[in-house]
């Protein structure tokens, strides 16, 4: 990544901050019940064990989660986008973040692998969806679905919707990426409701949120690169985004 990437960015007219994460800040939106979220460069992993800088990574995410958010709405999945406002900033739909963070995998990595003591890459019959509460000072630790409805995270038909939301995201990505000779490895989404109290689609899709492998070589194009120092993080960001941005 260069500096160019942060060439065509702007003031953007919004309000006081609402909050800072990890990788984005939210400040209030310009309109009633929008927000303006700001992409960081920061890079955290372990659950902020280990910190660090991808340099142009919020151009980057911001530019991909962008074209992969009005992707989704063509295809009938709601959620909180509704414009870029710069290189880094996106204009959302407000939304109160349900407290659970929906993982579903198509392979096993990660902490499946280190859980269950099975082998990167093993293929699953069928996506696996599991739920993580959302509390960084806990470490997000995987819950089940009866914990998200008996502590009021939400509603059983709400928790049906998010996962049946998240499988068909999950077929529309994996579709999307094939195309462009990247496996989706498993991805995290986040879910809000909207003020009409309707459940969207949230946060981001990225490298920072998805597992991404490249097909031919199974090199691995995301966050791994961080978490495991093998260095090229930069550029594996920057080639998910060339493919992203792919439309033939």
């Amino acid at each position: 990544m260069t500096e160019a990437m942060d060439a065509g960015v702007q003031d953007v007219d919004k309000g006081r901050l609402i909050y800072e994460g990890k990788a984005k800040k939210v400040y209030q939106g310009p309109q009633p019940d929008t927000y303006v979220v700001t992409y960081k460069d920061d890079a955290t992993a372990f659950n902020g064990e280990k910190k660090g800088t991808i340099i142009g990574k919020g151009v980057v995410n911001n530019r991909i989660s962008g074209i992969l958010f009005r992707y989704l709405e063509d295809k009938g999945i709601p959620t909180h986008y509704l414009e870029a406002l710069s290189d880094r900033e996106t204009l959302v739909r407000a939304l109160t973040i349900i407290p659970v963070e929906v993982v579903v995998r198509n392979r096993v990595a990660g902490s499946m692998a280190k859980r269950l003591g099975l082998p990167e890459g093993q293929v699953l019959p069928y996506p696996v969806v599991e739920f993580y509460y959302k509390n960084d000072a806990l470490g997000d630790p995987l819950v089940t679905e009866s914990h998200v409805t008996a502590l009021g995270w939400a509603s059983r038909a709400e928790v049906a919707t998010l996962q049946t939301l998240a499988l068909r995201i999950g077929e529309l990505l994996t579709d999307f990426f094939a195309q462009r000779g990247v496996v989706l490895v498993d991805y995290k989404l986040e879910f809000g409701r909207d003020s009409s109290g309707n459940v969207r689609l949230g946060d981001e899709i990225s490298p920072d949120t998805c597992r991404f492998w490249d097909a031919a070589s199974g090199e691995k194009l995301d966050k791994d690169r961080f978490r495991r120092d093998l260095g090229g993080v930069e550029e594996a960001y920057a080639e998910i985004l060339r493919r992203v941005e792919v439309t033939d």
